[in-house]
């Protein structure tokens, strides 16, 4: 009996009791994790951060993380409302807000949101349409943001972004958006300048009335073309002569048409 009890006093047994203490009674939590405590298999309590103690053989815990998890969503063949068949991935952001419930109410809250964001992607953007899918890209994130949330809340989770990261389009869907690119560049540039023709043939007609009311603005504008013309270097010179420089000459009397 005193050899047994020598033996349980010695500094070895004593040594090894308080590590299996350390190790099994008194659990260390980071600041962004949770421990759910079970005591005899039903649920007891959520503790952490910082020290918790745990009664061995009576009290489990299961340790959960509060962080943000990213998620790639893989990729996805969808067929829009408009029948073009795409492959669409996604990412999905979100993070366990109650503890309690992403360990009692599901399995594996990973694989499970990740599940659920493969069918919420193919539903959502299989009922968009081709033009909407590339222009309105992120009203269907919002949208497929509000769906998972509601989806996972009863797993506590909260899913706080959605984002679709790339569209894939068939060979002759791209061909032909191409061609459509092109047409429509095609029209603005025939739209623009029609609109400038239009604008100049506007300015002339204004330019041509000022000139019918004030005739002396046609001979101004003669004089300019006149040193227009003399600034090059060219060695001969047509000029058209108006009547109306003339005319007072021609009426004078004594002149070709006097008396």
């Amino acid at each position: 009996m005193g050899d047994l009890l020598h033996l349980l006093t010695s500094p070895i047994i004593l040594a090894a009791l308080a590590l299996f203490l350390v190790f099994n009674v008194f659990k260390v939590l980071r600041e962004y994790e949770r421990a759910v405590i079970f005591m005899l298999g039903k649920f007891h309590r959520v503790s952490g951060p910082g020290i918790i103690l745990l009664i061995p053989g009576v009290q489990q815990m299961v340790k959960v993380s509060l962080r943000t998890v990213t998620m790639d969503v893989p990729t996805q063949d969808i067929i829009t409302r408009d029948n073009v068949s795409v492959k669409v991935n996604a990412v999905v952001y979100f993070r366990v807000v109650d503890p309690q419930k992403a360990v009692i109410n599901i399995e594996d809250y990973l694989y499970a949101t990740s599940q659920v964001s493969q069918t919420t992607l193919r539903s959502v953007l299989g009922s968009a349409e081709m033009d909407e899918l590339l222009s309105a890209r992120d009203v269907l994130n919002q949208r497929l943001q509000e769906i998972l949330d509601r989806q996972t809340d009863v797993w506590g989770i909260k899913v706080s972004m959605v984002e679709v990261k790339h569209v894939d389009l068939p060979q002759e869907m791209q061909r032909a958006m191409a061609r459509q690119a092109e047409s429509e560049r095609d029209r603005r540039a025939k739209v623009i300048h029609a609109e400038g023709e239009f604008q100049a043939s506007q300015r002339l007609a204004d330019a041509a009335a000022i000139m019918a009311a004030q005739p002396i603005t046609l001979q101004l504008r003669y004089l300019q073309t006149m040193i227009e013309m003399t600034s090059d270097k060219s060695t001969t010179i047509v000029v058209p002569l108006p009547m109306d420089l003339i005319r007072p000459f021609l009426e004078r009397p004594g002149g070709p048409t006097g008396g």
